[in-house]
């Protein structure tokens, strides 16, 4: 369903070949813009769906991806012009590649999709992310405003939590799948009757 909050999240996406012409083509200030009009939008869409009681699969399912999509983008690009370390770009790359992947392989071994909500941790990775972009941005438009020990200590909490993060959600990921099996197999003294036999668990990976 593509109501409000959905469609602010779809022009969030639309806005991302803008923001990467515009900071590859020299212009870092318009860029800087329209990155804060895409954080201003996630904000949004987000307060309006918890307000109007809006969430919809669709929108579970656009969001992150929308965040994912211009994270991934922006430390490219920066990475290629020399504005963030390669290290932190690849462990970016690494940490979402493992998460779609992992993902991907659960929903293939039980055939059920895995109800994946976001952990501190994971929410810390994407402010820490995002500030890392931000202020590599601002540094662009305004040099002195961005000094090089800030933006260090911010590629160091990024690289950090993004780390912790990936591994987080792999081991739930691991937790889940060995509970479903569990849960399919038959204890000891178990009859061939119950609705209760070979039900996989309720909820997902939290």
């Amino acid at each position: 369903m593509l109501n409000l909050p959905n469609f602010l999240t779809l022009v969030r996406i639309l806005t991302i070949p803008g923001f990467l012409i515009l900071l590859t083509s020299g212009r870092p200030g318009a860029a800087l813009v329209l990155f804060v009009a895409g954080g201003v939008t996630d904000a949004l869409d987000g307060a309006i769906a918890r307000l109007t009681d809006s969430k919809t699969e669709l929108g579970a399912v656009l969001d992150p991806l929308a965040d994912k999509l211009l994270l991934l983008s922006s430390f490219c690009v920066l990475a290629l012009l020399g504005a963030v370390p390669s290290w932190l770009t690849v462990l970016v790359i690494i940490r979402d590649v493992i998460l779609l992947a992992g993902y991907f392989a659960l929903f293939v071994v039980s055939g059920e999709r895995i109800a994946v909500r976001p952990s501190v941790i994971g929410k810390a990775t994407t402010f820490f992310q995002l500030a890392s972009v931000t202020v590599v941005l601002v540094g662009f438009v305004w040099p002195g405003a961005a000094p090089g020990g800030v933006r260090t200590t911010l590629f160091l909490l990024a690289g950090t939590t993004t780390c912790v993060s990936g591994l987080q959600y792999m081991v739930r990921g691991l937790s889940w799948l060995q509970q479903r099996g569990t849960a399919a197999t038959p204890g000891p003294g178990a009859g061939t009757s119950g609705s209760a036999m070979g039900a996989p668990p309720q909820g997902g990976v939290s």
